[in-house]
């Protein structure tokens, strides 16, 4: 998958320097929604010769390009994830645990809804917030 975001970057004209390609790297391995510092402190790993500025520049340019999904989860800074495929999140408001999901029939009543309005969904972004159930 690596590859594939490489060469999307590479087709929407960005230049692939390699201080680019280890942004890209630790966002493809990301199993959460970094932050910029956490992208900042991961990449650090593999090149020490990374600014925080070449992180926050590299996001914008892959936000303004579609490639990276820019979520705030009101919490007062960004988190980043390679824009893939599509899903929806249900954010933790205790542990700030972003679950991602996919569900079909929610699919189908979203484009009814924009039809019902007369419109033709799209795009649209899905976050809910809630406090997980304690079990008695």
């Amino acid at each position: 998958m690596l590859k594939e975001l490489q060469q999307k970057c590479s087709k929407a004209g960005l230049k692939m320097t390699g201080q680019r390609k280890v942004i890209l790297q630790v966002l493809e391995e990301a199993e959460d929604h970094p932050s910029v510092e956490a992208v900042y402190d991961r990449a650090k790993e593999i090149d020490s010769s990374i600014s925080i500025a070449t992180v926050y520049r590299t996001l914008n340019l892959l936000d303004e390009l579609d490639l990276v999904i820019r979520h705030e989860f009101q919490e007062g800074y960004s988190r980043y994830e390679v824009n893939w495929d599509h899903h929806h999140h249900l954010v933790d408001l205790e542990t700030g645990e972003v679950v991602e999901f996919q569900n079909e029939e929610l699919e189908k009543l979203k484009h009814k809804i924009a039809e019902e309005l007369g419109y033709d969904l799209v795009d649209h972004r899905l976050e809910l917030y809630g406090k997980k159930i304690k079990k008695k």
